[in-house]
């Protein structure tokens, strides 16, 4: 079965891992920024809805990072 990154071509590919990269470890930063704030929020106010919001935002995290490991492996199977 191909991957769905073999209709790229490798230089298309190395932009798209870069920018990837990149949002992976912004989208990080806000997390851990979000994780405490809700942790602040909860000790002064109580549980509020702030307390469960980086909970939605970690799965796109994970799912990010995964993707950065699929272009890393189709990088790896055309050198």
């Amino acid at each position: 079965m191909a991957s769905e990154f073999s209709t790229y071509t490798k230089d298309e590919l190395l932009k798209k891992l870069k920018k990837q990269k990149m949002m992976a470890i912004i989208q990080g930063v806000l997390i851990f920024f979000m994780i405490a704030l809700a942790v602040f929020s909860t000790i002064e106010d109580g549980i509020s809805f702030q307390t469960f919001l980086p909970l939605f935002f970690i799965p796109m995290e994970f799912v990010m990072l995964f993707e950065i490991k699929k272009i890393k492996k189709e990088l790896a199977t055309r050198k």
